[in-house]
């Protein structure tokens, strides 16, 4: 088993598609016809889109013609439109279910319209904080997403401990001077990164210190008879 970090944190960061929450199927879905519409490999297109805010993936396509905002707009439509099969990550719910409110938020890539969708069909409680893609000029890989997390509830980056499920993600948290575990449940390959994996939330729970502090630990599991 991997080693948990061994300190208290004022807050948990978590990043949302791929991390607490799984919607690969249906991003895949409305980008896949869209990359299909624009004579993209779409096998080789799909995995670029994780861990980036809509605009940016397509800008970086460089396609003619394309405005990057209004297909931005349209993706973000569909996807709304579109939550089938979005759910939970195992163990996700009664994790965040322990953390005081104060001491969690969700920052993501996503749109926030988007991000609400997701987080009501996953059936997971949306956060006192979401920082969400409108809410930064610079998205993931830059730290600001993480940073403005770290602002709003009140407490300082480098006590903030980030989950996350993506390269782009980890080196926003690390850009940002904070520390991360990467949650690997949707990955078909390993990430090259030396930070903590864990498969999921199933065998985790935070722990509450006297001083209002959360401590990362490991779910007693049950005794062998």
């Amino acid at each position: 088993m991997p080693d948990l970090p061994r300190r208290d944190f004022a807050a948990f960061l978590f990043d949302m598609d791929g991390t607490i929450i799984t919607s690969i199927k249906a991003a895949e879905r409305v980008w896949g016809d869209w990359a299909a519409g624009h004579g993209l490999d779409v096998a080789a297109f799909l995995p670029t889109i994780h861990g980036k805010r809509t605009e940016e993936t397509i800008r970086a396509l460089a396609l003619p013609g394309v405005d990057p905002v209004a297909e931005a707009a349209r993706i973000t439509l569909a996807e709304i439109e579109d939550v089938a099969g979005v759910e939970a990550i195992a163990g996700a719910a009664p994790f965040i279910a322990g953390l005081p409110a104060e001491r969690w938020a969700i920052v993501t890539s996503a749109p926030r319209a988007l991000a609400e969708a997701r987080i009501a069909a996953a059936g997971l409680p949306r956060p006192a904080v979401l920082v969400a893609a409108e809410d930064v000029e610079r998205g993931k890989p830059a730290p600001d997403p993480f940073l403005l997390g770290a602002r709003k509830l009140g407490v300082a980056p480098q006590d903030c401990l980030v989950f996350e499920d993506t390269l782009a993600g980890l080196r926003s948290a690390a850009a940002a001077g904070m520390a991360s575990i990467v949650v690997t449940t949707t990955h078909a390959h390993p990430l090259d990164t030396d930070v903590t994996a864990v498969l999921d939330y199933a065998d985790l729970q935070a722990v509450t210190t006297a001083d209002g502090l959360l401590r990362l630990a490991r779910r007693p599991r049950p005794i062998q008879s």
